[in-house]
């Protein structure tokens, strides 16, 4: 997987209600599941540079667009984004290829996914890999108003909820200009502007730091968002209350093997000092990278993922 070219073709797979487009490696590995959950604003094709080498490790890797991605259903409805249909998703996945269980990564929401998959179908889960979002505590107040009081309005998870198709419009008018500019490393610090955070960076004409990923890759997510574009993933943040909601009597303690990679210059995403009170069987590592960890550092997510997997046995 060299080039783009070689990337797997994707199946069609009817699950839950919803056709998700699935991109496969190591299908002859058939009995060693790992399922791969990406993020927001992404696709699958973020692993690339996983998918051959957890499937030269044996196993058969699967990772697919998300509902809201790529060629997936994008219901119009806003509540069948909430954690219940996605975590559905993945448990109807599993169900297709006939697996009782399996491992999961997840990157940035699809680390929340991954982590409330765990707490929601904790019999579908072996072992946990999750990359720059943490378990995110479920406290007394449901997360969007919460954020709303210490962060605002204008920041972007409650922008999306109190102001809703704003912002999705302005990406769908500059989605080109809107992920090359979000897609980068080693961006300078600079104080922040007034106004929604992603309206500004889709407006900026001149973008910051270096690309977190190659141009290829880039071709392949604008291209999707083209077609798709960002409502249905925007729709996950919108049902964060309702996840709040829905996790309430979920045990918050996750006891599955698990392992969280940070990576250390992320702007975005803080770490979580008391995550070992909520998942005790964790190791930590940080990478010396931003937000994008897999493709920002490619070969060493690779060294420590595989290398973790090892010691799991």
């Amino acid at each position: 997987m060299s080039n783009q070219a070689e990337f797997p073709e994707p199946t069609l797979i009817q699950v839950n209600g919803v056709e998700l487009e699935v991109f496969e490696a190591g299908r002859e590995n058939k009995g060693k599941p790992i399922v791969l959950c990406h993020g927001w604003p992404e696709h699958a094709v973020t692993w690339r540079r996983q998918m051959p080498v957890l499937a030269a490790a044996g196993y058969h890797v699967i990772a697919p667009n998300q509902r809201g991605y790529g060629n997936s259903s994008c219901p119009a409805e806003v509540t069948e984004y909430d954690i219940e249909h996605l975590t559905g998703d993945l448990v109807a996945l599993l169900d297709h290829y006939g697996y009782g269980d399996a491992t999961f990564i997840g990157h940035d929401w699809g680390a929340f996914v991954v982590w409330s998959l765990a707490q929601l179908h904790p019999d579908r889960v072996n072992k946990l890999i999750n990359l720059s979002l943490p378990y995110m505590e479920r406290g007394e107040t449901p997360w969007i108003e919460a954020m709303e009081t210490f962060l605002g309005g204008d920041f972007y998870f409650v922008h999306f909820n109190r102001q809703p198709g704003v912002a999705d419009a302005v990406l769908d008018a500059n989605t080109s200009q809107f992920l090359r500019n979000l897609y980068r490393k080693n961006v300078p610090p600079a104080p922040p502007e007034p106004g929604m955070a992603f309206i500004n960076l889709a407006k900026a004409k001149a973008p910051l730091g270096e690309p977190a990923m190659t141009e290829s890759d880039l071709a392949v997510i604008i291209s999707a968002f083209e077609t798709s574009g960002f409502t249905g993933g925007i729709n996950w943040y919108r049902n964060l209350d309702r996840n709040w909601h829905q996790l309430a009597d979920a045990d918050p303690i996750i006891k599955q093997p698990i392992l969280m990679i940070y990576g250390d210059q992320d702007v975005a995403v803080p770490r979580f000092e008391r995550l070992a009170e909520f998942v005790p069987n964790v190791e930590v590592v940080g990478l010396d990278c931003g937000h994008w960890i897999q493709g920002e550092m490619p070969e060493e997510t690779n060294r420590v993922i595989s290398e973790w997997l090892d010691r799991q046995g």
